[in-house]
């Protein structure tokens, strides 16, 4: 489908992509245990995939992330933007 006849913004086929883990995962996030566990595995999911659309690994970002936030001051906007996946670090990078 498109959305522009612009050939270079190509939102939609990117957003379908996105949005595709989400659609085959729906049927696990129902037999979530309880309503907090299902949150966090959508938190989780969400973060995983932000990840991934910014080119980072996921597995190195979230580690680097949550090693970092432990520490961190979260109370600290700034400290909240350095956190943010296009701020992450060389070595989280997957390109």
């Amino acid at each position: 489908m498109k959305y522009t006849k612009e050939e270079r913004l190509d939102i939609g086929h990117r957003a379908e992509r996105s949005i595709k883990p989400f659609v085959i995962d729906r049927k696990n996030f129902l037999f979530a245990n309880t309503p907090g566990g299902a949150k966090g595995s959508a938190v989780i999911f969400t973060m995983i995939q932000t990840a991934i659309e910014n080119h980072l690994d996921p597995y190195r970002y979230l580690t680097w992330l949550l090693k970092t936030a432990n520490c961190a001051d979260l109370k600290d906007p700034d400290v909240i933007q350095s956190l943010l996946p296009w701020n992450a670090p060389a070595e989280c990078r997957t390109r």
